[in-house]
């Protein structure tokens, strides 16, 4: 039977098991896409991504994602939960802070922050575009959005690598409240070629963060995300879009995955230009010996 080293990590957590479950194979030469599909098929995790060698010459690493039943070109927590990995097995190292992962969706950065457990790591989300906005965007989303009581940024359908209806709702105790419909969200999602609904609230909890987030993914057959780096990157961009000159338009810091018993705490740092970073701190909580021969 043959070994690999494989992480279990905690991406994006606040506290110690808060965030985001990625399993990750250091080491996949050799692994055939079957391959890869049947271990993360047996992971049952919502990602488990593969680690290897890049293709192009500007990239640090190569990384592939899958979920338990396709493959996906790009996310949020398995990018910054796979680079983590890159840098703890000592695979590569940054370059004017720097590290440059190759996917389905091009060659992205990652910054790197700070060192060892107090490391931050943060991805540059891809462009995102608006497509719709308003209440009557879609004729779904009144439905979608029953329950809740909306705020003052008007819904927005955007798409940037993945898509996603983002809602602003009234204030935080109604959002971390909602019991949403999640088969209305669904046929939403479905309709639109959307994740789902990302809802957020902004927060004068004094707890460090400025938004509580809300990543409601039932579109995609998952009815809530603890901690979406893809979510919150759409989010900001519209923020810096719809919001120019506000404060959020330069950054936050994000609560996310409480109403479902996580903790995960995000970072989003806005450019000058535009550009979106999304990450926080991923903690390796098992760095062990993978007994699995790749068959077919």
């Amino acid at each position: 039977m043959d070994t690999f080293r494989y992480l279990h990590l905690d991406v994006f957590a606040a506290s110690l098991g808060g965030g985001n479950h990625l399993g990750v194979v250091t080491d996949a030469r050799g692994w055939s896409d079957a391959q890869m599909q049947r271990f993360a098929r047996w992971t049952n995790l919502v990602e488990t991504t593969f680690l290897l060698p890049p293709t192009e010459p500007n990239a640090s690493y190569r990384v592939r994602m899958f979920t338990p039943t396709k493959e996906i070109a790009f996310a949020g927590h398995p990018s910054v939960g796979s680079a983590h990995a890159v840098l703890a097995c000592g695979l590569a190292a940054p370059h004017d802070g720097l590290l440059w992962q190759e996917c389905q969706a091009g060659v992205l950065p990652i910054r790197v922050q700070g060192d060892g457990d107090a490391r931050h790591l943060l991805l540059r989300s891809p462009a995102a575009s608006v497509l719709a906005t308003g209440a009557d965007a879609h004729p779904l989303l009144p439905a979608a959005l029953a329950g809740v009581t909306t705020g003052g940024l008007a819904p927005a359908l955007v798409d940037g690598g993945r898509r996603w209806w983002i809602v602003e709702c009234a204030d935080e105790a109604s959002l971390r409240g909602w019991q949403p419909d999640h088969a209305a969200i669904a046929a939403l999602g479905q309709a639109s070629d959307s994740m789902g609904i990302c809802a957020f609230a902004r927060s004068a909890s004094g707890e460090g963060y400025q938004l509580a987030v809300r990543a409601l993914a039932s579109g995609a057959g998952i009815a809530e995300d603890p901690a979406s780096g893809a979510a919150n990157g759409l989010l900001a961009a519209y923020l810096a879009h719809a919001e120019a000159h506000r404060p959020l338009a330069r950054g936050y810091a994000v609560s996310q995955g409480r109403e479902i018993g996580y903790d995960a705490r995000l970072l989003v740092q806005i450019d000058a230009d535009g550009a979106v970073w999304v990450g926080g701190r991923t903690r390796t909580i098992v760095d062990g010996t993978l007994r699995w021969t790749p068959g077919p």
